[in-house]
This record gives structure tokens, sequence and C-alpha cells, in this order.
């Protein structure tokens, strides 16, 4: 799995690409087919009091990619709700790479006969 965690605006400190790693860990427990994810921290200098803290991630499985951006106040906040997102998406894919047709039983042409 390639990783690249970067920062617009801001500095990507040792802090916080520890907190990025250890919740993509719950991601890529759920489905261990990850190809690349990139993740992309902002800070987003608007107003004095409506700095907004962004974060993405753009994740490649095999056969798709699952893009998912959040704003927060705080960084780890956004961060929290991004992971939450891309949980249930990477889940939701799972579920859609799964089979989930069953064949029918077969009739026992034995004992009609």
């Amino acid at each position: 799995m390639n990783l690249t965690i970067s920062g617009h605006h801001l500095e990507v400190t040792p802090a916080l690409r520890e907190y990025v790693l250890t919740k993509l860990d719950r991601v890529t427990r759920h489905f261990d087919q990850v190809v690349d994810v990139n993740v992309l921290l902002t800070v987003e200098k608007l107003k004095e009091k409506e700095r907004r803290q962004k974060a993405e991630v753009t994740l490649h499985v095999k056969g798709r990619d699952i893009f998912v951006e959040q704003a927060h106040e705080d960084l780890y906040a956004a961060i929290d709700q991004l992971m939450d997102k891309l949980d249930r998406q990477v889940v939701r894919h799972k579920d859609r790479l799964q089979d989930h047709h069953h064949e029918s039983p077969k009739r026992n042409v034995a004992g009609a006969a």
C-alpha cells in the first residue's frame, strides 16, 4: 500500500502523521485490497473567525477510486469524521464486491420418481 500524507498551508507534524495512520488502520482492517492512499490536509485561511481545517482522502482500490472530504474547525475532528465516512464507503464497496447470490437447493429427482 502506497501512502502519501501532504499538507497545504500547514506542516504535517509527526504527531499528525501518526494520528492519520492510526485512523487508517481501521479502514485497512476492513478491506485489505487497498492499492494507494493519498491524504491531503488543508488550512483554509478565510477570515480570522472562520478558519476551516479540511481533510481529503483518495483511496485507490482494485477497480475503483473512493474520494472523501470533510471540513471542521478542528483538524483532528475533521480527520475523525473523514475516517468515519471513508470506513462506511469502503464497507459498502466491499459488500458490492461480494457475491450475495446463492444457488437454490437442487431438487431431489430420485425421491420424486
